[in-house]
Parts: C-alpha cells; structure tokens; sequence
C-alpha cells in the first residue's frame, strides 16, 4: 500500500520550546487516520510541519513519496494536500461563494471532482446561503464552508485539525457523516480530534501523542481488541 503522506523523525520548536521529538507515521493511500492526544501534545504541531507552516530542526515530510520538506505551504498545497484548519477561519468578509470559488484548483491528470456544484451537492446549505457573507454564518455552516474550501482544491491528502471543535452534537453528527462519506470516496485523511470516540467510530489507524512523541500507534481494530487504555494517554474516561 502507498503512503499517502509520512513523517521521518520530525524534530519541531517554537522558538527554544522543543514540541515535536523525533514524531514518525505514515498514512497509507485512501486510509483514514485519527491523530490523538492531550492539548499541548503536538497534534496541531505535527500538521502545521506538514503543511508548511512550521519547518522541523530535524526530519522529513513526504507526499506521495515527493519530499516536500523546507517547501512553502503553497507548493505543498499543489502537490494535493489540503487544510480544514482548527477554528474554521473561513473568509470573514467574503461570501459564501467567494469563499469557495478562490480555493479552486484542477487537480493534475484529470477532471475535477470537486467543484462549486459538486460541493454544494454536499453541502446543500451552501448553495442556499452562497451570496450570505461567510462571517455571519453559524459555527456549523461555517465547519461546512472550511471543509468545502478545502475540497475545492481538490486534494489528495486532506487534513482536518478539530473539526468538531464548538459544534452542537447534530452538527458533529453531519460532519462525521460528510468525513465517512469522503473516506468512502478513497480520501487520505487525517483526522485531529479531543473527541477519542468520534475518531474511532471512524478511523483506520490511530496515533496517539503525549508530550511531543508518539506513545501509541496501530489500527483501530487492534487497539480495541488490546484494550487500549484512554486514560493513560488522553486523560478521559
């Protein structure tokens, strides 16, 4: 099986804090993986050396087998790879569809599959409020319109840092369904979450961070069927 994305021995710092030690996984082609730990454990960490936003001391990032460490965030986003990023950050000022229509991007060798109407097929609340401005959405919609965006760019590796951050339980349930939904469709897909259960329901494999460094890592069939115990590692239950 390929690997959609993989991370080598990232060694991360904000300014002299050392967050990442030597952080290694490998999500494989059309697989989903759940991204697990406390708060301040390197989860958002690890995403933003992956998209380019926080160049590692140490390590490599790969896309596809292309190694795209020390690239800027735009050059990793056309090699296919796409943010939903923690806290939406929608366009505030634009549209709806503004919103949607400048992330656009046609995928190399082919046809988009996401486009303004594929997405609102998806989202049908986003064809209803396209002229709305996007900072006078709810919580909810605007999720839908950060998820949306991100498609729009038509990614081969699609990451999402806390997508049910905030959301009323009914909305959490349409965003799952829409990650199932995009899964099925042979997405790679990182899924950060504080929700443990949430990424189970829905994950592949499982990696769990604490302090910087990768204390659990398998599927998340074998993990259940281990006992995997939550508490050690996330404090819950």
């Amino acid at each position: 099986m390929a690997n959609a994305l993989a991370l080598e021995e990232i060694d991360a710092f904000y300014g002299d804090s050392h967050v990442l030690h030597g952080v290694s996984f490998r999500l494989g082609e059309g697989r989903l993986l759940g991204l697990l730990g406390r708060n301040g454990a390197g989860k958002s960490t690890s995403i933003n050396v992956t998209v380019g936003l926080l160049p590692p001391r140490r390590g490599a990032v790969s896309v596809y087998g292309r190694a795209v460490t020390g690239r800027t965030p735009e050059a990793i986003a056309a090699l296919g790879v796409a943010l939903v990023p923690q806290g939406r950050r929608v366009f505030r000022s634009l549209t709806v569809r503004e919103n949607l229509a400048v992330a656009g991007r046609k995928p190399e060798g082919g046809p988009p599959m996401w486009t303004l109407d594929s997405v609102s097929e998806l989202f049908p609340r986003l064809r209803e409020r396209g002229r709305q401005i996007a900072g006078s959405l709810s919580g909810g919609e605007q999720q839908m319109l950060a998820i949306g965006r991100a498609l729009m760019s038509n990614p081969r590796v699609l990451l999402m840092d806390e997508p049910s951050e905030g959301l009323a339980p009914q909305i959490v349930a349409e965003v799952m369904a829409t990650i199932r939904r995009l899964k099925a469709q042979g997405l790679s897909i990182v899924l950060v979450e504080q929700n443990a259960k949430l990424v189970f329901d829905v994950a592949d494999d499982i990696v769990v961070l604490n302090s910087g460094r990768v204390v659990v890592e398998g599927s998340a069939t074998d993990l259940v069927r281990g006992g995997l115990d939550l508490r050690q590692h996330l404090g819950i239950y």
